[in-house]
């Protein structure tokens, strides 16, 4: 028999969000919208390329990123994904005998990519309020701790970490500790106090941000995200990437929606909107359900999670469901959160108790 590592065969496997036939997908966290034209536009005129490799060190893009957020190309790493991405910084940092810490329950590729890289997880449970507990992970860093994962707003809980929290956090974290402060989801955030990943970026020579397409610009199929981090550590990540990984087209559409990021901010808009009203007519239903600031709403559920995510299923909704922890569902369009709120009305709140 072939050897393979044990390790990697006691990995659970990523779980992408599921589809149901005439059932309403809300497990993905996708942005409800079609590509905007000009970003198709600019898509379609380089269809008749893609039989050339693309540009590996996707220059033009990093360039189009680094003019967007005021730092230098040097400090700009891109992969297919800010998932990918994550995955470079751990390579990067951490191998065995290392220790990568992060909150729990959080970003489901965390522990998965760390093992991978061959160094251990250290997951530090959330809060009750289901935010990071920022004592306890500066608590679990030890003199083996090369990266800790920082994922505001929180997926799935929703919640922010505050500037004066991640602050007092980075003073206690030692120096040649990599915070990589996770926004994929940083469009959506409408919290006044929540840290800004690059204002930590500029005053801390230890903090690396992560940002992806996916989101808010509606790019999750072409696959592209990016790091901006410390010059070395940026040079670092782009010689563990996966050469020619971020496709052509992925770069085309990525600088076509930062040319046009007026109008996804409308978009934005549309589904921050819809997130609050979604989250007031839980509250109204009964759910206890904490304030999100992504695009996507979260119940604690507990022991009930399974039985009430088939309910959701037998009204025509797909949710994510956290095995007994919780059910996270995507703000979609106005028609899918309509279906969502009256699928949900059918059962009694007091099963999230």
């Amino acid at each position: 028999m072939v050897r393979q590592r044990e390790a990697v065969e006691r990995l659970p496997a990523y779980v992408q969000g599921k589809s149901l036939a005439d059932a309403v997908k809300l497990s993905s966290n996708e942005n409800p919208y079609p590509p905007l034209a000009s970003v198709a536009d600019a898509v379609r005129d380089r269809l008749s390329t893609f039989h050339l490799y693309p540009d590996m060190g996707a220059v033009a893009l990093r360039e189009r990123i680094a003019a967007q957020h005021g730092v230098r190309p040097e400090e700009v790493a891109v992969g297919a994904g800010s998932v990918e991405v994550a995955s470079q910084l751990i390579n990067a940092s951490a191998g065995q005998g290392d220790e990568v810490v992060f909150p729990w329950r959080s970003f489901e590729a965390y522990p998965i990519l760390v093992q991978v890289a061959g160094a251990t997880p250290v997951p530090v449970p959330l809060t009750a309020d289901e935010r990071h507990d920022l004592d306890a992970m500066a608590a679990a860093v030890t003199d083996r701790t090369r990266v800790v994962f920082i994922c505001t707003p929180n997926n799935p809980t929703g919640t922010v970490v505050r500037a004066d929290e991640l602050e007092r956090f980075l003073a206690a974290v030692p120096k040649d500790v990599l915070v990589v402060i996770d926004e994929a989801y940083v469009h959506f955030d409408t919290a006044p106090d929540s840290a800004d990943g690059l204002d930590f970026f500029r005053r801390h020579e230890n903090v690396a941000v992560l940002h992806t397409f996916s989101k808010a610009y509606g790019l999750a199929g072409l696959r592209v995200g990016y790091a901006i981090a410390p010059e070395r550590v940026a040079t670092n990540l782009r010689r563990v990437s996966v050469p020619f990984a971020v496709t052509d087209l992925a770069q085309t559409a990525a600088i076509a929606s930062l040319d046009a990021e007026a109008e996804l901010d409308a978009r934005v808009e549309l589904i921050v909107a819809e997130r609050e009203r979604v989250l007031a007519a839980l509250r109204e239903q009964g759910w206890a359900a904490v304030d999100s600031f992504g695009n996507f709403v979260w119940l604690r559920t507990g022991e009930r999670t399974p039985e009430i995510d088939g309910a959701l299923r037998d009204g025509g909704v797909v949710g994510r469901a956290y095995g007994v922890d919780g059910l996270r569902v995507t703000i979609g369009s106005p028609e899918m959160n309509d279906r969502f709120l009256a699928a949900i009305a059918a059962i009694p709140a007091a099963s999230a108790e």
